[in-house]
């Protein structure tokens, strides 16, 4: 196994322990639930998004594997903060990155999110890793049409 693996390890093992972001969706201005029915996996995100387009607050419920939870946590600690268009951006590089099987090397713009490459090989898996992304995802949606 190489350094850069352990690594990517530690990453996803650390964000597992002390999850980013996690706390009450509901007081946020838009939540989304998303379920993983080949495994159980499931999470209730919530995001408020400012009038200047910026990720003003985001928390997250869940339940599920080490992968799902870890990845909304790396997935909060990169994206609180951010612009709704940087957030999209980051997104779709992220689910790029996890549909590549592994032929896609990570941006720099995904920080921690390149831990989950290696997850990317495993189709099964996939789903696991998007299920926080894809739930912020349709919370930035909603809070456009606001």
């Amino acid at each position: 196994m190489s350094d850069l693996d352990d690594l990517y390890r530690e990453v996803i093992l650390d964000h597992s322990r002390t999850p980013q972001g996690k706390g009450d969706p509901s007081v946020e201005a838009h939540t989304h639930h998303e379920l993983n029915p080949s495994c159980g996996d499931e999470i209730t995100m919530g995001a408020t998004v400012a009038a200047d387009g910026t990720i003003a607050s985001l928390h997250w419920e869940g339940a599920g594997c080490s992968i799902s939870m870890a990845s909304a946590s790396v997935m909060s600690d990169l994206l609180a903060g951010s612009s709704r268009d940087d957030a999209f951006a980051r997104i779709d590089e992220f689910r790029e990155m996890l549909r590549s099987r592994g032929a896609i090397e990570p941006s720099e713009e995904l920080e921690d999110a390149a831990a989950f490459q290696g997850v990317s090989k495993y189709v099964m898996r996939i789903k696991c890793a998007m299920l926080g992304w894809v739930a912020l995802e349709a919370c930035l949606k909603e809070s456009q049409a606001d």
